[in-house]
């Protein structure tokens, strides 16, 4: 795992690189303790909660050091552009410059984030930052560096693809503008030694370049299994691996059945572009849809939750953050409102009518909140199981709730 760091991100003893993000699991772990070790480079710590008194911290580091490498969580980047968003001049009247960024990329383990990437570039392009030097990274439970770009690999590549067809599990290819089209933006690109295929996660087969799949990944630092502590009864229960073998250790019922694969959990598809990676190959962009876990059945039909909840948070400017789920076969819409509590009910016609217009489901159950309700992880991604379970067990505290509409 290190060595494939190092080797994409070019990463030597002379280099310093700057780290904000939490550092309990995942990539973030390996960044902040063990691979300073392994390259031999200097690494520049920042715990995420100072950016949050201080929002101009991780900036100012950056261009204090000249930083040419810095690893980032959605909730720093989400952190810096609100609290920076009036400060641009004055932080540029200070000197602050980051020119010298050739890589700066976010950490997460879900589709990236278009909408606050694109705010964040355009927020610090004031700065000097360069536009093609923000991407994002892909990892999960069962291996968690799939994908990272590094300064010398192309440009990362979007596409745009028909959201009817996507909820039928298929990859349809649409212009800029077309009715219907959702932007997909790659998640980076492979590291060395990593190889994915696309399967049905329900059949395991391999699938067509036109269908949408599960990420199936084959790579010598994949996870080999997972250890989950339940507490109860004031004693530990210790689960081993066995329990979710097939996870970490799949064959593919057609194709090459004799390879041995882990099972992400996440569906997406993969697109050669023609870009020249610096093997002189054409570079295969890996597109991430969302997680198979949160995806929404209604009606024989697979609906992503984060497609509902920008629908939803575009409808009024009082809406600061939304979470979808099913509930007995119902869509859920847990919405936070800042607003006046006498001018809720005025949500329920506009959220409603728009879900209908665009995805065409009827919601359920509308459930309006104050604000700070829907729980997120370090990372800034949210857990909606969690949240499904508050909702079930009547714990949410609700400003307004509509039933059957």
């Amino acid at each position: 795992l290190c060595r494939s760091i190092k080797l994409s991100c070019e990463l030597y003893p002379s280099r310093e690189i700057v780290l904000c993000l939490d550092p309990y699991n995942g990539l973030g772990l390996v960044l902040w303790c063990i691979i300073s070790i392994y390259a031999g480079h200097h690494s520049i710590l920042i715990d995420p909660v100072e950016v949050e008194s201080n929002p101009s911290v991780w900036m100012n580091t950056i261009s204090q050091f000249k930083i040419r490498d810095t690893f980032c969580s959605y909730s720093v980047m989400e952190l810096s552009t609100k609290g920076l968003s009036t400060s641009i001049v004055d932080l540029k009247n200070r000197g602050l410059s980051l020119s010298c960024v050739r890589t700066c990329a976010v950490v997460a383990e879900e589709r990236p984030r278009l909408q606050l990437l694109n705010s964040f570039i355009k927020l610090f392009q004031t700065l000097g930052l360069n536009p093609r030097t923000v991407s994002t990274t892909f990892g999960c439970r069962v291996n968690i560096a799939i994908c990272l770009r590094g300064a010398s690999d192309p440009d990362p590549a979007s596409v745009y693809v028909d959201q009817r067809a996507l909820r039928n599990d298929r990859v349809t290819l649409v212009e800029k503008g077309s009715p219907h089209s959702l932007c997909l933006l790659e998640s980076g690109k492979l590291l060395p030694g990593v190889k994915v295929v696309i399967a049905n996660p329900e059949s395991k087969g391999q699938c067509a370049d036109a269908h949408l799949g599960e990420l199936w990944v084959q790579s010598g630092h994949n996870s080999l299994g997972c250890q989950i502590v339940s507490y109860g009864d004031n004693h530990q229960q210790h689960h081993g691996s066995n329990h979710n073998s097939d996870q970490f250790y799949s064959h593919l019922a057609t194709g090459d059945t004799r390879q041995l694969y882990a099972r992400t959990g996440y569906l997406g598809f993969v697109r050669r572009t023609e870009s020249i990676a610096a093997d002189g190959k054409n570079h295969d962009a890996v597109y991430i849809v969302g997680s198979l876990e949160e995806t929404l059945l209604i009606r024989g039909m697979r609906f992503h939750p984060i497609d509902i909840e920008n629908t939803v948070m575009r409808t009024h400017k009082r809406i600061c953050e939304c979470a979808c789920f099913t509930w007995t076969n119902l869509l859920v819409v847990v919405v936070e409102y800042d607003g006046l509590e006498q001018h809720s009910l005025d949500l329920v016609p506009l959220i409603t009518s728009a879900i209908l217009e665009e995805h065409y489901v009827i919601v359920g159950v509308l459930v309006i909140v104050d604000p700070g309700v829907v729980p997120v992880n370090s990372r800034g991604e949210k857990q909606r199981m969690h949240l499904r379970d508050g909702f079930v067990s009547d714990q949410l505290d609700p400003i307004f709730v509509a039933y059957n509409m």
